[in-house]
């Protein structure tokens, strides 16, 4: 009886010491330095849970991981949220980091973006927010109100740059720091005193900001641009920004502003309505808002593309002069064009 109970005993503590083996030791199932994984908030339980990390191959052992999980009742504590797993980690480091809800930070990587759609998918695709909801959020100017923005200006509060959240971060938390990213920009390097200077708001500086972001990406053209535009509002005339027509037809590939275009009735035509547009046209980089913000004083009111299609540009203070050089790059414009149909007849 004795030999029996002691084998028993041995058994067991072999057994055990076996599952503390599988507990301790190295037990993910993936190749590289790390991995995560996302937990919904419909699939807090250890089944779910578990499935999860051995569909995408985070762990080897998910029977022990599982038997913990619902024998130690860890999944009550388990919060949704993304989640990493270094290479080699072992399942109690697991258990233990989804206990304490150690969850892993997400970026925002936020570059030129041009309309709504575009951050709602940028967002949906990082966070557990889908685009929808983000999407009724910018369309809410109840939404928008405590940000002092509305539904067409929105873009105004949101410079460029990365912001680290969590993976289930709700869109509301996601606004306020870029709200709070926005008042830190703007109360530096006497920016606000730059943009009055100017006789314009800040939103006012971040949308003309955004036309010369679209017009060119040479810096050292962009400041005579910016002067064009800046000169052209003081004189009350049309800015007449060839990007916001493409803006206001939603066609960012057009190569080539036609005749019929401007006509199009959009407020973003400032061929037809004097004054900035009631919002930019994309999110400009905080170089060229800082590049406006320091145009240089200039008497030039025209500018368009050198016809060597550098990406340089002719400026003017006539209209007569800007007529000359608006010819020469539309003759060369032409005949660039007819060479490329002619090739592709060939």
């Amino acid at each position: 009886m004795r030999k029996i109970i002691g084998t028993v005993i041995g058994v067991i503590v072999l057994l055990t010491i076996i599952f503390i083996w599988f507990l301790v030791s190295p037990a993910t199932a993936f190749q590289d330095k790390k991995a995560y994984f996302n937990i919904a908030p419909d699939s807090v339980n250890s089944s779910n849970i578990t499935h999860t990390l051995q569909q995408q191959h985070i762990i080897k052992y998910s029977w022990a991981f599982q038997f913990v999980l619902k024998e130690l009742q860890i999944a009550k504590h388990i919060k949704p949220g993304k989640y990493e797993v270094q290479k080699n980690a072992s399942l109690l480091s697991i258990i233990k980091m989804l206990k304490n809800n150690r969850q892993a930070s997400n970026n925002l990587v936020i570059n030129k973006l041009r309309v709504k759609e575009d951050l709602a998918k940028l967002i949906a695709k990082n966070f557990s927010i889908d685009s929808l909801q983000v999407m009724q959020f910018l369309n809410n100017n109840d939404s928008l109100r405590p940000y002092h923005v509305d539904t067409s200006n929105v873009f105004t509060i949101i410079i460029p740059d990365t912001y680290t959240f969590y993976w289930d971060t709700p869109i509301r938390k996601i606004f306020n720091k870029l709200n709070a990213a926005d008042s830190v920009f703007w109360s530096k390097n006497n920016r606000i005193q730059k943009a009055q200077y100017l006789n314009l708001t800040p939103k006012e500086v971040y949308i003309l900001a955004s036309i010369v972001e679209e017009e060119s990406n040479i810096d050292e053209e962009r400041g005579k641009i910016a002067s064009v535009y800046l000169n052209r509002l003081n004189q009350n005339m049309a800015l007449q920004a060839c990007p916001t027509i493409k803006f206001a037809m939603k066609n960012f590939a057009l190569t080539r502003i036609y005749e019929k275009y401007l006509l199009n009735p959009s407020p973003y035509n400032t061929y037809r309505n004097k004054g900035l547009p009631p919002g930019p046209i994309c999110t400009p980089s905080p170089k060229c808002i800082d590049i406006v913000l320091n145009a240089p004083k200039t008497n030039y009111l025209y500018f368009v593309a050198k016809s060597d299609f550098s990406g340089y540009s002719h400026f003017s203070s006539t209209f007569t002069e800007h007529n000359a050089y608006a010819k020469q790059y539309q003759q060369a414009l032409d005949a660039k064009m007819a060479k490329k149909q002619k090739n592709k007849g060939e």
